[in-house]
This record gives structure tokens, C-alpha cells and sequence, in this order.
């Protein structure tokens, strides 16, 4: 079942914000600090009561989360070289990683996805590691084009 985030899911998802920043630390050790996570449990608190930056979860038949998408709807301001446009950014995707593998990942994105045209969003935008392959592969079956690519020079 995928459904929108609720406080009492904090828990499971603070366990899962663990294993993807795993993943981060592991690849990139001089951005991502070991043993971190991306959010503080009082951060999560006001991400899941905040409509601009919903989370939808997947729950198990047991009423554990074991997948999220974290999504920030972003707004452009018409200007003379741009439309203006409704966004849904996608911050963070992650399924269990005992779990990968099983489809959660894809009707996670799916449900993000309906949602955002459901609410007048002309596209869904994610970043992705250059770190994290598969992540790479995953977005990229699920239809995910590039739009850009960041490039650095570490000094």
C-alpha cells in the first residue's frame, strides 16, 4: 500500500534515510560524512506535516515503511526566457535493501508521478549519483531522461 506519510512513520523512515546515505558515504567519503543522514527527526517531523514536500510511503502488510519518496513541488517564475512551470522534484527515493528489486521502487515513482500530474505538474526532476549506478539504471527504466549534467574539479 503507498500512501502519504504520517508522523508515526518517522522511525521506519529515519532507518531507511540511513542505508541510502550509506550507499552516499561509501562512494563520495569527502562530501558524505559516515554514520550521518540527510535529516534530523525534528526535520522529518516538519517535512511530513509540510504539503509543499509530501512523502509517500510504502507500508507492508505488517505496517512497516520499507520504500519513501521524499518529492518538493518547485515553481518557475515566467520570465522572458522561461515558461513558467510546476515541478515535482523528487529529493530522495529508497526502497529496503533487502527489498530492491521487488517492484516497490517503481510504484513508488509511479504514484509520485500520478500525483504530480494530478496537480498540474508539467514534469517530475530528480538528481542522481554518478556514485550509485544502479540508482542511475533505475531512473533510467523508469523513462528518466537527463537533463543536465553537473560537472566538478576538486581542487
Amino acid at each position: 500500500m503507498i500512501r502519504r506519510a504520517v508522523e508515526t512513520d518517522a522511525k521506519d523512515i529515519l532507518s531507511l534515510l540511513l542505508q541510502v546515505h550509506r550507499v552516499h558515504s561509501a562512494g563520495r567519503p569527502d562530501i558524505f560524512k559516515v554514520g550521518g543522514r540527510k535529516y534530523t527527526p525534528e526535520e522529518l517531523k516538519g517535512i511530513i506535516a509540510d504539503d509543499e514536500r509530501p512523502i509517500f510511503v510504502h507500508e507492508n502488510a505488517e505496517g512497516v515503511v520499507d520504500g519513501y519518496v521524499f518529492c518538493v513541488y518547485e515553481y518557475t517564475e515566467e520570465s522572458p526566457s522561461v515558461y513558467a512551470m510546476k515541478t515535482m522534484y523528487i529529493d530522495d527515493l529508497c526502497v529496503d535493501e533487502k527489498l530492491r528489486g521487488s517492484h516497490i521502487g517503481s510504484a513508488l515513482y509511479d504514484y509520485a508521478k500520478c500525483v504530480a500530474k494530478e496537480n498540474g505538474c508539467y514534469r517530475v526532476t530528480l538528481h542522481v549519483w554518478e556514485l550509485n549506478p544502479g540508482a542511475k539504471a533505475f531512473y533510467e527504466k523508469q523513462g528518466l531522461k537527463p537533463l543536465y549534467t553537473a560537472m566538478e574539479d576538486i581542487l
